[in-house]
């Protein structure tokens, strides 16, 4: 069953990844700057700590 709103999204995304010739550090730094400049709040997250495993 071919769902039209994921079609639409999978669409968008190839023709956004294409301007940019499939580079993704490129996409990323687009991504970012649209989110910069959005307007709405964003909440960056502190990392998530690893978890060490000792060695038996």
């Amino acid at each position: 069953m071919v769902d039209p709103i994921v079609e639409e999204v999978r669409e968008a995304r190839r023709k956004h990844a294409e301007r940019f010739n499939y580079d993704l550090h490129a996409i990323c730094k687009d991504l970012k700057k649209k989110e910069k400049n959005c307007g709405h709040p964003i909440k960056s997250l502190p990392a998530k700590q690893s978890l060490k495993t000792t060695a038996s």
